[in-house]
């Protein structure tokens, strides 16, 4: 391991000389940062960080080769493979044709202590094995994916969306990695359970992060995102968004109120950033809501397209 030359990735990747390359970066929360990039063949090499840094070859084909913390490795990358390259280790990169990439950093010092958590202080991931070229995650893969259009439809996504995210991200790490990992036994206590379901249903409109949620059940967040999923049946942040659906359909049927406002009441920047994740889940946008609730010809359409929430009202 070397002295990080930069204070983050991100950093490096804005201000280093493959900044040119960059197409896009994106922050979740301020505790992962992302970026996608089309870059030539050649030295793809990087300076010493303090992140951890995932990256994921959007299109395969390329011959890489280099040391990105692991020992030296040669593959043949496929489509959507992903590169894992260790906290302050200046890696060694060289592709062999043009590709592009997508990238996650997370921040070690904002991470660790989820990862020591989830082996009770005694965690150490194994860049031996993680960062020895090439591997396939269809886990990883669909929650970079996921993170990566959150960043687009929200702007900056609540920290309690990037939280929850990263955690699902660095458990399959841990998993694949071989670190030992304990199924977490029973769900949150009943009361516990009661309080963080009561502060998602009155902060609907606020970012309230994973750490937060954590405090009010007294357990660390990688503990309780974990127990929440099997008290409740989904993440939290899958239920946030049921929450927020739930509270739109009825100041949708119940009020006058401009979509703006609603959109804001319950958490979106924009009417058009509700409208999106509202006809994703409801198949139809705000406007056409209101008023097929309001058409008496079909009075029942609420109880069809309102939002279950797996029976927790």
């Amino acid at each position: 391991m070397t002295v990080p030359a930069y204070s983050s990735f991100a950093q490096w990747y804005s201000n280093g000389h493959l900044a040119h390359y960059v197409r896009t970066i994106k922050s979740a929360g301020d505790i992962i940062h992302l970026l996608e990039a089309a870059q030539p063949a050649g030295d793809m090499s990087d300076p010493a960080v303090p992140d951890l840094v995932l990256y994921q070859d959007l299109h395969g084909g390329s011959r890489v080769s280099g040391d990105m913390g692991g020992g030296r490795f040669v593959v043949r990358s496929e489509k959507g493979s992903f590169f894992l390259s260790a906290p302050r280790f200046a890696n060694t990169v060289i592709v062999d044709a043009a590709h592009e990439l997508r990238s996650l950093s997370f921040p070690l010092a904002q991470w660790q202590p989820v990862l020591d958590e989830a082996a009770e202080g005694r965690f150490s991931l194994d860049y031996q094995k993680l960062c020895m070229g090439a591997f396939a995650s269809p886990t990883i893969r669909s929650a970079v994916r996921n993170l990566w259009v959150l960043c687009d439809e929200e702007g900056a996504p609540s920290r309690l969306l990037a939280q929850a995210a990263g955690c699902e991200i660095l458990a399959e790490l841990c998993r694949l990695g071989g670190a030992p990992f304990t199924p977490t036994k029973g769900g949150l206590a009943p009361g516990a359970e009661r309080r963080c379901l009561e502060l998602l249903r009155t902060r609907l409109s606020e970012d309230i992060s994973l750490d937060e949620l954590a405090a009010e059940a007294r357990l660390s967040p990688f503990h309780f995102a974990r127990m929440f999923k099997q008290s409740v049946g989904v993440p939290p942040r899958v239920y946030l968004t049921r929450l927020r659906m739930e509270k739109a359909c009825e100041l949708l049927e119940r009020t006058d109120l401009p979509i703006t406002e609603i959109a804001q009441e319950v958490g979106y920047s924009s009417n058009q950033v509700l409208a999106r994740v509202f006809i994703k889940h409801q198949h139809m946008s705000p406007s056409d809501y209101r008023r097929a609730v309001r058409d008496p010809v079909r009075p029942s359409i609420s109880l069809r397209a309102r939002p279950a929430l797996e029976g927790r009202q």
